[in-house]
């Protein structure tokens, strides 16, 4: 009974004769063949970034983050943002957007009424928060960190809304760059909405697709009235 069970156990190692006094000496590769020194990723069965260059990293993220930008832009394939996401799109986006709309002190010390740099982010992350939540409890089938990707991205069109805006307001702030600025933060606005719908739309039941639109379509219009009451 006994010799079976050892001629089934694991041999990690074995003795030679000339050190058979000595500590045993356990010897093996752990690498995986295929997976190391290619910083591309192709062939192997996973992909180390340990030995890469930092600029082959930055480069590697930058072309990911500018893939992401240009879905959003062109929402055809829903996936892309679902499949790997990040937040490197969405703090881009959030950090300019409440650096543009921060309030500045007047000379009286009152303020001009803009938002706070900390309130644009609280604003960002806590909305994207709870259309998370919503999705959840309705039975969505999506990660927290999958919506607050999508959602971020989607912030592309009412960002280059609020660029377009900042511009126009150099000009003049008369009616006409006013009606100017209405309709590039309403054409930001449904497109933002559009392409967050486009990404998350199948993460719920078919069902309850429009009592998860609602948040959505909610949280981008604040950020539109955001954008379009900022006037100074």
């Amino acid at each position: 009974m006994e010799s079976s069970k050892s001629t089934d156990q694991l041999v990690l190692f074995e003795a030679s004769p000339a050190r058979s006094d000595e500590d045993p000496v356990l010897e093996g590769n752990i690498s995986v063949p295929g997976t190391v020194g290619q910083p591309n990723g192709l062939g192997g069965l996973e992909f180390n970034t340990l030995d890469e260059p930092i600029s082959e990293t930055i480069r590697r993220d930058l072309h990911a983050v500018g893939s992401k930008f240009f879905h959003v832009l062109y929402p055809v394939e829903k996936k892309s943002l679902l499949k790997e996401w990040d937040l490197w799109g969405p703090l881009i986006l959030c950090t300019f957007m409440a650096t543009v709309l921060q309030g500045h002190d007047t000379g009286d010390g009152t303020g001009d009424g803009g938002p706070q740099f900390a309130e644009v982010f609280v604003i960002v992350w806590v909305g994207s928060l709870i259309v998370t939540l919503n999705t959840k409890l309705l039975g969505g089938n999506i990660s927290f960190f999958q919506s607050v990707c999508v959602l971020g991205y989607c912030l592309l069109p009412l960002a280059a809304a609020l660029l377009v805006c900042r511009i126009l307001l150099f000009f003049s702030d008369g009616t006409l760059v006013l009606v100017l600025r209405s309709v590039f933060v309403l054409v930001g606005f449904c497109w933002s909405t559009f392409a967050s719908r486009q990404f998350l739309g199948d993460c719920s039941p078919p069902e309850k697709k429009m009592m998860s639109v609602y948040p959505m379509v909610l949280f981008y219009l604040v950020i539109a009235w955001m954008v379009i009451s900022h006037s100074n």
